[in-house]
């Protein structure tokens, strides 16, 4: 049952001292974290658009919110039931902020912890859902990021998403690419194609902020995800996409570059 909420004056004290904020989340009794968002009700319009991929039932299963920020998401995944769920956030303030939102909201279950996504060994589990959603373009190390995600803590699902600029389109690329093409001294033409793999590169600030570094195409998400060793089962919107550990490392398939299908793993 929820906790005995406080005044919404005690309570709009406690969120001005915690702010800014960049989840606008509502606490109840008309008192909202950040209502003069830039983006409106964010990120519960956001999350409205895909949470139909997400089990409705959540019961059992333990939940991993990396770069949870002020717990949205987090509180999301205890309002389905799971049973265990960790936010991780390298920002004290972003927690602080996530462990109001929770409290208030009564979902005091949930763990908060200040870890990097580089350091995801120290937690030693794996989780039955991984949330990793608006962190990959704020990383230095992107690949690496998936890549441990991969080695250390997704047990089964995953749910990804990036900042994308570019291309929307999806081109299908050779397993093999060729230093020229047949024939000729000409290198492939396809790498200028808009739909082929991109991923561009922000040198200063992209919208007034220097921690974002990285803006993929939808053709460059897709890829980095399979070659950190995940299929996608669902893409409920265009930079979202619901993931699933693969039957085996990418590395390990060879010059297949596909994954096979269950049951047909070697």
């Amino acid at each position: 049952m929820p906790l005995r909420a406080p005044s919404p004056a005690s309570l709009q004290e406690r969120i001005d001292a915690l702010g800014p904020w960049f989840h606008n989340i509502d606490l109840g009794n008309g008192v909202t974290t950040a209502p003069d968002h830039f983006l409106g009700d964010y990120p519960s319009f956001k999350f409205a658009t895909f949470a139909h991929v997400i089990p409705d039932d959540l019961t059992g299963k333990s939940v991993l919110d990396i770069g949870c920020n002020a717990g949205f998401y987090s509180v999301e995944m205890k309002r389905r039931g799971a049973a265990r769920v960790v936010g991780i956030d390298s920002d004290d303030r972003y927690l602080d902020q996530a462990r109001l939102a929770s409290e208030t909201l009564g979902f005091t279950g949930i763990e908060f912890r200040n870890l990097s996504v580089y350091d995801l060994a120290a937690l030693g589990e794996r989780f039955d859902l991984v949330i990793f959603m608006g962190v990959l373009y704020h990383l230095r190390h992107p690949l690496l990021a998936l890549d441990l995600i991969r080695e250390h803590v997704a047990g089964d699902l995953m749910l990804f998403q990036t900042m994308q600029q570019g291309s929307s389109e999806v081109m299908d690329v050779p397993a093999d690419h060729p230093f020229f093409m047949p024939g000729t001294t000409t290198p492939p033409p396809y790498f200028d194609d808009p739909a082929y793999p991109k991923m561009h590169f922000i040198e200063r600030e992209f919208a007034s902020d220097w921690t974002n570094w990285w803006a993929p195409n939808a053709a460059c998400s897709q890829a980095m995800l399979r070659a950190a060793g995940f299929t996608i089962e669902a893409h409920p919107e265009g930079d979202v996409y619901l993931c699933r550990v693969a039957d085996v490392p990418y590395a390990a398939l060879g010059p297949r570059a596909v994954y096979p299908t269950k049951g047909d793993a070697a």
